[in-house]
């Protein structure tokens, strides 16, 4: 499985995926990946030049930013996190909670769902609240983004799958566990009662692609994860059965939703070639 992978990041993944999964698999160093995420850092300290694919532009923008903190923990670099939360600091509202999508995003392509906006958004907010609680860094737009998403996700009445996913994210790694457990275990009885996990049924959330849904994995991507409580033995076990069966002819895995301009195919299913690896990893399925 991990070979067939390898042939495919070979045929289709940046340098970036390729020095992660140098470093994730074959014992390869961690500094070239930090290199690779900083080529798309800028001088404000956020990141753009579509280090998230489905935004092409070189502005700095809080998902690009969010992906570049997620790298930096998966190879333990916290020391370059700071001065992405100064540009955090400078994007966010007075409740601490930052935009989707910054005004400077429509100057270049970018996905029909990078929404601009000024508004606090839950998903963005909690991603980034969550990446930076898993570095263990502290700053004071981190202590007013954190109260922000416990406001927001205690009182969450309805959601969709993403913003579900991205609550998980802060819950999973904010410091005060007792009360993430307690909120999990809620948001866990919601996303179940609001159809927003795939549990083999194959049906799309309202308002998204067909086939774009969230699996059991997309929550549960660790056995660790506060998610994992949510479902059965059995529902993870048939739904890791149908991940390891997903991988391609060509070695990689693919995503669920629209490609909107042809070099995101790649670039994305290199990502999640990754990502499905390092499940499966999690569970046991593969050394």
């Amino acid at each position: 499985m991990i070979e067939r992978a390898r042939t495919f990041l070979w045929h289709h993944a940046r340098v970036l995926e390729q020095r992660r999964f140098a470093f994730l698999f074959d014992g390869g160093p961690a500094e070239p990946v930090v290199a690779a995420v900083l080529a798309h850092r800028n001088a404000d300290g956020g990141y753009g030049h579509a280090l998230e694919p489905d935004g092409r532009g070189p502005s700095s923008q809080p998902l690009h930013t969010r992906t570049a903190l997620e790298l930096f923990a998966e190879v333990g670099a916290p020391e370059h996190a700071l001065p992405a939360c100064d540009f955090l600091a400078s994007a966010a509202n007075p409740d601490g909670g930052v935009p989707n999508a910054l005004g400077t995003a429509a100057e270049h392509p970018r996905a029909p769902w990078w929404v601009i906006g000024e508004g606090s958004d839950l998903l963005m907010t909690g991603l980034l609240a969550g990446a930076l609680h898993r570095l263990g860094v502290e700053h004071p737009w981190l202590d007013r983004a954190t109260e922000f998403c416990w406001d927001r996700v205690e009182n969450l009445t309805k959601s969709h799958p993403y913003e579900a996913n991205a609550c998980l994210v802060f819950l999973d790694h904010v410091p005060d566990r007792p009360r993430a457990e307690r909120a999990a275990a809620w948001l866990g009885e919601l996303v179940r009662e609001q159809g927003l996990v795939d549990l083999g049924e194959g049906r799309a959330h309202e308002g998204y692609a067909a086939g774009e849904t969230h699996k059991p994995h997309d929550y549960a991507s660790r056995p660790d994860s506060l998610a994992r409580r949510w479902f059965t033995d059995e529902e993870m076990t048939r739904d890791l059965d149908a991940l390891v069966a997903a991988q391609r002819e060509d070695g990689g895995w693919t995503f669920p939703w629209p490609v909107w301009t042809p070099v995101v195919e790649h670039e994305w299913r290199s990502i999640v070639t990754i990502e499905a690896l390092l499940t499966l990893r999690a569970y046991g399925r593969i050394s």
